[in-house]
């Protein structure tokens, strides 16, 4: 399945590629468009946690997945709190205080909401399993990815290194502006000084991947959106650039077992 061109068409979600070769994984990531929430929440605002109608975050979300041809009762997604805590999921539903979600359960579909922070999904074609990770700049250096792939190991038996992931659209090191504060918790290699601005920028795209590459996963195994939710604010949510007032992407993955991935759009 081929992506579609960022700046001719609207599709309610994107594949990643590196997942393509599995048809029995459901994978995804939303954009803002499709939806029938309104300004400053336009369009498709998937997140609960924000001020949206509840009526137009329910259709927004009844509409992303049924583009996915997912039902919305094996869904699972967490109230997400910027920690590291991980949960591991044996049906759909609500849960809380959870950043990180793995199953092994075919037809439970992980789910994680972003505006700015990093999604990070993961496959483990052999056995199954999947992660969704939801990744602030605590959750980065709570190292969250390494933990979660630690968390495959020790309950599915998972062996990284045969393992897939896609660290999605977030805030991109260009735009990620913070303070001393937020930047002592970084090593070098993943923040930059800017003396013009007196200001740190951190990249946590890299920090994630290395983090998974840390964790025992084969960097050709690995695939980073080349999307920015700052750049590419027309396409997607960020806290940030909107000052708060902004909608929730999400991304999710969860395995079939009945029949091959067959979107309505990518």
């Amino acid at each position: 399945m081929k992506e579609q061109s960022i700046s001719t068409q609207k599709p309610l979600f994107r594949v990643p590629r590196i997942f393509s070769q599995f048809p029995e994984l459901i994978a995804a990531e939303s954009t803002r468009h499709g939806g029938v929430s309104k300004e400053p929440y336009n369009s498709l605002n998937l997140g609960g946690s924000s001020p949206d109608d509840p009526e137009n975050i329910a259709e927004n979300n009844r509409r992303f997945f049924a583009a996915l041809n997912v039902s919305l009762d094996r869904v699972a997604k967490s109230h997400q709190v910027h920690g590291t805590a991980i949960m591991n999921v044996e049906h759909p539903g609500r849960f809380e205080m959870y950043d990180a979600l793995i199953t092994d359960k075919p037809n439970v579909q992980l789910a994680v909401t972003i505006a700015d922070c990093t999604p990070i999904l993961i496959y483990d074609p052999v056995l199954k399993a999947i992660a969704a990770i939801h990744a602030g700049w605590r959750g980065t250096v709570g190292l969250i990815v390494q933990k979660t792939t630690q968390a495959l190991q020790e309950q599915f038996g998972t062996n990284p290194g045969n393992c897939y992931a896609y660290i999605g659209t977030c805030i991109d090191e260009c735009s990620f502006e913070v303070g001393k504060e937020v930047a002592e918790h970084f090593n070098p290699e993943y923040k930059r000084w800017d003396a013009g601005r007196g200001k740190y920028y951190v990249n946590l795209k890299l920090a994630n991947h290395d983090q998974l590459v840390s964790a025992g996963l084969k960097t050709e195994h690995i695939e980073i959106s080349p999307y920015s939710t700052v750049i590419h604010n027309e396409d997607y949510f960020s806290y940030r650039h909107e000052k708060g007032l902004t909608g929730r992407m999400l991304a999710t993955i969860g395995t079939n077992s009945t029949k091959k991935f067959n979107p309505v759009e990518s």
